[in-house]
């Protein structure tokens, strides 16, 4: 399987706990609070472990924080090449209503990150043995990180000879620059970059083909949530359908998807089957709580479902 590194500039302490009901003014009993490492690379990371593969995360870690952000990465076996800095590290902090099935996600900004410690993580990418061969920019960018953060990783993606593949949105996505492998968007994500609504299916390819055209990405996949996903490339357009599952939480399931496209793709499967693997895994992170990534019995079951399924067109 060919090497993939993650690269995730804003990562978070992800919080989780459940309550009876929301209620404003008052205090209200939680159940334990649960702590995962979190962030769109860090994510990715954890996802393509789940679905039996490997990578390395780099993302810069501060404070007890960060510390505390490492020994859980540890726990589930990451490999990691993290760039230390002094300050607290960002938390987010998620709440279920029981008696609503509605989730409270409450996400705040990374502490301001200095030039040194931004070029540090990227200058991790050009410092691994043997070269990666993907590179996944993943995530928000936060304060003191330019919005062309993006572009100069994938300058250096290009000095080794790396694919690099991007999720991200707003000022980022758009200063991302040219080069780029694949980009994995969702609706909203898409519309804000295109300055403009998205009508129908059928405007949705043309717009993504269009993008293609200006080289800002050899391919582009754009996710359906409960319709599966829609990919433009070279290869012209494909779209996969996703499979009916119960839905538990959508919190997940983008990070979720690129980490089956890029596993995928690592492994040596063909562009559309690993868009399948990537719908696969997205639709096994819907159905399990909270913000609990994907299950790979459930994204390897999906996968031969989707395959069967898709196929028959």
């Amino acid at each position: 399987m060919k090497n993939i590194v993650t690269l995730t500039i804003n990562p978070a302490l992800d919080v989780s706990t459940s309550v009876e009901k929301v209620i404003p003014d008052r205090k209200m009993r939680c159940s334990k609070a649960e702590r995962e490492p979190g962030g769109g690379g860090i994510n990715v990371s954890r996802a393509i472990k789940r679905l039996g593969g490997r990578s390395t995360a780099v993302f810069p870690a501060g404070g007890e924080t960060g510390k505390l952000f490492q020994s859980l990465l540890d726990e589930e076996g990451i490999n990691t090449r993290p760039v230390i800095f002094d300050e607290t590290m960002r938390e987010s902090f998620s709440v279920l209503e029981e008696s609503s099935g509605h989730q409270f996600r409450f996400i705040t900004p990374g502490p301001t990150l200095k030039e040194k410690i931004w070029l540090k993580c990227l200058n991790q990418l050009t410092r691994m043995s043997p070269d990666p061969e993907y590179i996944v920019g993943s995530g928000s960018v936060p304060p003191g990180v330019p919005d062309d953060f993006y572009a100069h990783a994938v300058e250096k993606a290009k000095e080794i000879g790396a694919k690099f593949i991007l999720d991200t949105h707003g000022k980022p996505l758009k200063a991302a620059g040219k080069g780029i492998c694949l980009i994995k968007a969702n609706m909203n994500e898409i519309q804000e970059l295109l300055g403009e609504e998205i009508k129908d299916e059928s405007h949705l390819e043309q717009s993504m083909e269009k993008l293609m055209q200006e080289d800002f990405s050899e391919i582009i996949v754009v996710s359906l949530g409960a319709a599966g996903a829609l990919m433009v490339s070279q290869e012209g357009t494909c779209k996969i359908n996703a499979p009916m599952v119960p839905i538990r939480s959508r919190v997940g399931a983008g990070d979720s998807m690129v980490a089956g496209i890029v596993l995928g793709l690592a492994q040596g499967r063909a562009l559309r089957e690993a868009l399948m693997y990537g719908v696969a895994a997205g639709s096994a992170a819907v159905k399990t709580p909270g913000s609990e990534l994907c299950r790979g019995e459930d994204a390897r079951n999906l996968f031969e479902q989707i395959k069967k399924e898709n196929n028959k067109k």
